[in-house]
């Protein structure tokens, strides 16, 4: 029993040493000796921040993740505080653009709340000029750009070869994001081939699109020889497939 004893012990000072650091992170750093308690107190609330915000960033998509924190006025007194400070937010307002962050010191009644900005951006294709309707889009035409995701309500292209090809359904002008909605690689009235594939077997015909769509969504098709329609995926701007 002493044996095990003596073998936990490390362990169990270790998770309470890594606790108390995790804890007194943010506080640490506010009361940090380089620069003013305000800049030590700012640069804390945007460590914090950034902390919490991080495990978000794959659910939004985003790429990058930027906290402005607005500066707290020097006339605020920020007292001495025996124990590291305290940073609380409101889980349910970290999906907006502006946060206001509860900083508190445990050891006494003092409390002040900072605010800061969030932006968060993703590297996607955006147009590189103003471009007409029914323009086949080339890589002439486009580049890449860093955009707030705000700004996007429609699924974004990350990479130039998956939008080379697709022809724009109206004018858009410079530095627009390309989104789904905006594009067709097959559009409405196109004559296209319509592979079905049973099995092994692969049969093709020609047809015409009855609706517009980009690669990967399915639209209705009509059968030139038989003259039935039949509902079929996007696989290229010349080709959809029907899977039997």
């Amino acid at each position: 029993m002493k044996i095990l004893k003596t073998l936990l012990l490390p362990a169990r000072l270790a998770f309470i040493l890594t606790t108390g650091i995790t804890l007194a992170h943010f506080g640490a750093i506010a009361q940090q000796n380089t620069g003013t308690p305000h800049e030590r107190m700012t640069n804390a609330v945007k460590a914090f921040l950034e902390n919490r915000l991080a495990p978000t960033q794959q659910t939004d998509l985003a790429d990058n993740l930027s906290v402005d924190v607005t500066p707290i006025d020097s006339r605020i007194n920020i007292p001495e505080c025996t124990v590291p400070f305290s940073f609380d937010v409101d889980s349910a307002t970290l999906q907006q653009s502006y946060l206001n962050v509860r900083v508190s010191c445990d050891s006494n009644s003092w409390y002040l709340f900072s605010s800061a900005k969030v932006t968060r951006t993703r590297t996607i294709v955006v147009t590189a000029s103003m471009i007409s309707p029914d323009t086949v889009l080339s890589a002439s035409h486009l580049s890449l750009a860093e955009v707030d995701i705000k700004q996007l309500r429609h699924t974004p292209f990350t990479s130039l070869e998956d939008v080379v090809g697709a022809r724009l359904k109206y004018r858009v002008r410079e530095g627009q994001p390309v989104q789904a909605n905006m594009l067709c690689f097959i559009c409405k009235g196109d004559r296209i081939t319509i592979s079905a594939n049973a099995g092994a077997m692969k049969v093709k015909t020609s047809g015409i699109a009855r609706q517009d769509g980009v690669i990967g969504d399915t639209i209705e098709v009509v059968n030139s020889s038989s003259n039935k329609s039949v509902i079929a995926e996007v696989a290229s701007t010349q080709e959809v497939v029907v899977n039997l």
